[in-house]
């Protein structure tokens, strides 16, 4: 019967996609390749209307195959992608997109920039709306290659002088590609979104040409505008933009203060805590240990002697001053049952001298400060530093063993 063919041609469809997946999931890409084929003639005969038609599958399916298959070649990927153009209009300019991101894998920079250009002017009625979002991804990728073209004639420029006629013209080209890639760039960064890529290379062309003000701008939105997703780079940007321009330390410090809030464990928290552990407010010197002990907690910081000696030197200095000691207590209260374990245990005592002695140092002045002189690791580190006859490591000990009361206040 009609319903009946209609049930076997479904399961034997179903039983094809199946067996694509499971050559795909074992990298079996000529078998996959096979397969696909068998599907393609089979759909033929279908007329169901899925959710997902069976273009989109082809195209999905097909491309994962063509990237990953011994045989293929550019020149039989993009005859593929032309047929994949012409196969939905729903998802033309996808598959535009999809095409550049290979033909840039493959340093096919050219080709990519004439594929964004006619997918620019593409046009299919209600579908132009509709394909908004796309389309802007497509004139933003178009700015960005305006950018890279800008950026080779500037490096040109850089490299030989202003002088002389050749010179002009690259300079020329310079300026039209900067218009180009400025207008495009300009457009997708006011979408709220993440356009780390594209509002970088968007800064380096307003401040190349000196319009800080607009640069600044730019950044400021990236980082603050509630429209656009938490974003920890956002703020990298600008913090870099800032050192740059010889800013205050104040808008420095603003802008690492809500990179500490998203990201702690990031790399430029080491900054943060140098610049708050020099200012003359209590405020933000309390702010600096709450960031270093917050850098110590991640697994990436722990051998990381620049992190260890901000931790050191802070709280050396607290404790000589007999100031703040509720300050420690507080950072460690939250710890005290895990750092011990995570941080000073005697095999890492033995690891951290045997792999780096200045690390070992700076832990161990940490550890006798919050476990005292009975801790493990210090005793361990100590002992050896004075074996070797190390000055330092005696002054270490004799710093401990003097300010052992000091221990029994913060462990309360």
């Amino acid at each position: 019967s009609s319903h009946e063919h209609k049930l076997n041609f479904k399961k034997s469809k179903e039983a094809c996609l199946s067996y694509i997946q499971d050559a795909m999931l074992q990298k079996q890409w000529r078998r996959a390749a096979e397969f696909l084929t068998f599907y393609v003639e089979a759909l033929e005969k279908d007329y169901s209307r899925e959710a997902i038609g069976p273009s989109e599958m082809i195209w999905r399916i097909g491309t994962e195959i063509l990237c990953h298959h011994s045989r293929s070649s550019m020149k039989e990927f993009n005859c593929f992608m032309e047929q994949m153009k012409t196969l939905g209009v729903k998802r033309y300019l996808k598959v535009c997109l999809e095409h550049v991101f290979h033909l840039l894998c493959n340093g096919q920079i050219d080709e990519a920039y004439q594929n964004l250009s006619l997918a620019e002017s593409w046009r299919f009625g209600e579908q132009t709306a509709i394909q908004d979002k796309e389309m802007k991804l497509i004139q933003a990728y178009r700015g960005l290659l305006d950018y890279y073209s800008w950026s080779k004639q500037k490096n040109i420029l850089l490299e030989h002088g202003p002088d002389g006629f050749a010179d002009l013209s690259v300079e020329q080209e310079m300026h039209s590609c900067f218009r180009k890639a400025a207008v495009n760039l300009k457009e997708i960064i006011k979408v709220p979104g993440v356009w780390d890529l594209f509002v970088k290379c968007y800064v380096d062309l307003l401040e190349f040409y000196g319009d800080h003000n607009e640069a600044c701008q730019v950044l400021n939105e990236y980082a603050y505008n509630s429209k656009f997703p938490a974003n920890p780079n956002a703020h990298v940007y600008l913090y870099q933009f800032l050192k740059r321009q010889g800013e205050s330390k104040k808008s420095l410090i603003s802008a690492l203060k809500i990179l500490h809030d998203i990201v702690p464990s990031h790399e430029l928290m080491i900054d943060f805590n140098t610049m708050l552990q020099k200012s003359k407010k209590r405020k933000k010197r309390r702010l600096g240990l709450e960031v270093i002990f917050a850098v110590l907690d991640y697994a990436g910081w722990k051998e990381n002697v620049k992190a260890w000696s901000c931790l050191a030197r802070q709280v050396k200095q607290i404790v000589i001053s007999e100031k703040h000691l509720d300050w420690i207590k507080q950072e460690w209260n939250s710890r005290k049952d895990w750092w011990p374990a995570f941080h000073f245990s005697r095999y890492l005592a033995k690891k951290n001298w045997q792999e780096n002695k200045s690390l070992s140092y700076e832990k161990a002045l940490v550890a006798g400060i919050l476990l005292g002189k009975d801790c493990k690791y210090f005793k361990y580190v100590s002992h050896q530093g004075c074996k070797a006859q190390v000055k330092r490591f005696r002054v270490l000990k004799k710093f401990v063993n003097r300010h052992n009361p000091v221990y029994l206040r913060i462990s309360g």
